[in-house]
């Protein structure tokens, strides 16, 4: 995001991995802490979100970690990769920030760092970014993910107090995946197994008796799907788009630097063609 005039860039913290467990063979752990937290501070919304800064092809940076002087001193393609995770849980007393991650074997960057990294290691990242957090006023909530939104989903339903109305459907590949969410709310877990992802959500939220009242909702995970639900919302059952938190985390057969360039573009042309105001072919 482009800072503006006579802002300052924000600089990147510094913590270090404090411990790390394997939650599902597809899901890791990362506990951060140390003394680059003690001014973090992740408790105002639930999909509060961080940017790691994993360093380019091994590149070795000096020290402190600055990025204006990695701007300045290495080519473009030696900077640092990022990529982005929500916060699972902030623990403001004794200062963890805790980030799980979806992983598959060797396949990109973060997962296969995540499964290796030792505590003691040093984390640069940015943030914490955020903007939803469930709404105390709607009726009832919806909510709606893939593993990527997982964190964030259930971050959700811990904050709702007991009794809120609420359904939440998250897909997984298969029942090992699923994990304990410490919250009234009984969860439905989809199992993807070979079929395309979102599928299932898209069939489970078509298949839904929605209560009356006021809906808030949070849909989040591959561009597809998510594209398919906010027609469902949007267009055909006409909620307000102040009452939607949509988008697409990732998109199937892009990196998160391919996806992040276009998500833009793709999200003002999705909105265009559902809201009706798309220049005609």
């Amino acid at each position: 995001m482009a800072e503006g005039p006579g802002r300052k860039p924000r600089k990147p913290r510094s913590a270090q991995v404090v411990r790390t467990e394997r939650l599902t063979p597809h899901m890791q752990r990362v506990v951060l802490g140390g003394d680059g937290l003690a001014d973090f501070a992740a408790d105002t919304c639930t999909d509060h979100y961080v940017k790691i800064l994993f360093p380019a092809g091994g590149a070795t940076y000096p020290e402190p970690f600055d990025m204006e002087r990695i701007r300045e001193e290495f080519p473009r393609e030696q900077w640092p990769v990022t990529r982005t995770y929500t916060v699972r849980h902030w623990d403001a007393e004794h200062r963890e920030l805790t980030l799980d991650f979806v992983i598959h074997g060797d396949e990109g960057l973060a997962g296969p760092w995540a499964t290796r990294v030792q505590p003691g290691a040093t984390v640069h990242f940015m943030g914490p970014g955020g903007a939803y957090t469930p709404n105390p006023d709607a009726d009832w909530h919806l909510l709606v993910g893939d593993e990527s939104a997982l964190p964030a989903i259930a971050r959700s339903l811990e904050s709702l107090p007991d009794g809120t109305r609420a359904h939440a459907f998250i897909e997984v590949s298969g029942p090992e995946e699923e994990q304990k969410i410490d919250s009234d709310v009984e969860v439905v877990w989809l199992h993807r197994g070979s079929r395309p992802v979102g599928e299932r959500l898209v069939e489970a939220v078509r298949a839904l008796e929605f209560p009356e009242g006021r809906l808030c909702a949070f849909v989040h995970g591959e561009a597809h799907f998510v594209k398919q639900l906010r027609h469902l919302l949007r267009v055909e059952r006409e909620i307000p788009r102040e009452d939607l938190s949509i988008s697409g985390y990732w998109r199937l057969g892009h990196n998160e630097d391919g996806w992040q360039a276009s998500k833009r573009e793709w999200n003002a042309r999705i909105e265009a063609e559902q809201e009706g105001t798309a220049p005609a072919a």
